[in-house]
């Protein structure tokens, strides 16, 4: 982690609860004051059991649901004064998402996904290629650039949605278990990748992961129990 970056946080969570009510009426509570800081320049990496609500925080966090109670900045921005429209704005500018699961469009080139959330930004063509271009050579891929999904390894495939997840020079990128479905060989790589981001220090980094060798990459291990993010010595994680 950078030198000093921890005064500035670009990601706050404060008291975090997300209840959800069943079939029956009964009330599910998830989370339970979850709190945490992120700072750009440093990778944190959440862990858990499996159920814990380590995916409901990361949704909470990059602003895609509402909690129950508590709140989030993001970029310096409070999202629960915000209408959906302007949370939506915030979303597509600020942070940069990379799931278990890729979600290429199948349809399209390597090229094209990452040009994808530019041009549906209103980015003029030539920018949003250049742009995507010069992204696709920041994770390896300039040669598979025209390649569809199909074509790509499953290693290729993530890192393409890396790069996706930069295209809007976000303050903050949140991966949810983003090595969960490669091999050892390209999840060491996809590792030096989302590592390498935070060391460049334009933003943070949260992983959600089961895997010991990413969370081994990060600044901070926090781990999400009893609905809580707690340090490893138990310690809420934002004392």
């Amino acid at each position: 982690m950078n030198e000093g970056s921890v005064a500035a946080p670009v990601l706050e969570a404060e008291g975090l609860v997300k209840e959800f009510r069943g079939g029956d009426g009964g009330v599910l509570r998830v989370l339970d004051g979850a709190s945490l800081k992120l700072a750009r320049g440093e990778m944190v990496a959440i862990v858990g059991a499996s159920g814990s609500g380590k995916s409901t925080l990361l949704h909470l966090l990059g602003a895609l649901e509402r909690p129950t109670a508590g709140e989030v900045r993001l970029a310096g921005a409070l999202v629960g004064g915000l209408a959906e429209e302007a949370v939506a704005a915030l979303r597509n500018r600020a942070v940069g998402f990379v799931f278990q699961f890729h979600h290429l469009l199948r349809e399209f080139s390597a090229l094209e996904n990452v040009m994808m959330p530019l041009r549906i930004a209103g980015v003029p063509a030539r920018d949003a290629r250049e742009r995507a271009l010069g992204l696709l050579e920041r994770v390896g891929l300039s040669a598979r650039a025209h390649h569809r999904p199909g074509a790509l390894s499953g290693g290729e495939q993530q890192r393409t949605a890396v790069a996706r997840a930069l295209a809007a020079e976000p303050a903050v990128v949140l991966a949810d278990e983003p090595s969960g479905n490669l091999d050892a060989r390209n999840a060491e790589r996809l590792h030096d990748l989302l590592a390498g981001l935070a060391r460049d220090g334009a933003l943070g980094v949260i992983v959600v992961t089961h895997n010991p060798a990413l969370a081994a990459r990060a600044d901070r291990v926090l781990t999400l129990e009893g609905g809580r993010v707690v340090t490893t010595d138990g310690r809420q994680a934002d004392d």
